[in-house]
């Protein structure tokens, strides 16, 4: 089965496009080498998946015959994605929050109107 038809029977992508194109980017390795998106996966390899600012590894048990249901997906792979990982995202959340605070940038229409009422108070 191609590699990027595999990715989106497992659920792992919404579409198979966006499958393809994550292993044009390059986002998709197995056994540690890029690939293509019509390569053939077989049993028993490791990929490597960056989505989303996080490096899934998982492991091919078998192929699906078509697309699977959600709750049918872990027989036919393993998620050996390290927690780690997960952590590593719950810090950029962080550090995003740090340096620009929610709504500190363009006024909102509320503050405009706030200012306005301001500058007329001031006028009088």
């Amino acid at each position: 089965m191609r590699i990027d038809k595999y990715l989106w029977c497992i659920r792992l992508f919404k579409t198979r496009s966006i499958a393809t194109d994550a292993c044009k980017k390059g986002h998709i390795k197995v056994n540690n080498t890029s690939v293509k998106p019509s390569r053939e996966l077989f049993g028993n390899e490791e990929l490597l998946v960056r989505k989303n600012q996080i490096n899934y590894k998982i492991k091919v048990l078998d192929i699906p015959p078509n697309r699977v249901g959600a709750k049918l997906v872990d027989l036919y792979r393993k998620d050996l994605t390290p927690k780690e990982e997960f952590e590593r995202t719950e810090l950029l959340k962080y550090s995003k929050d740090y340096y620009r605070k929610k709504g500190t940038g363009r006024p909102t229409k509320k503050d405009r109107r706030d200012i306005d009422e301001y500058n007329n108070d001031n006028d009088d």
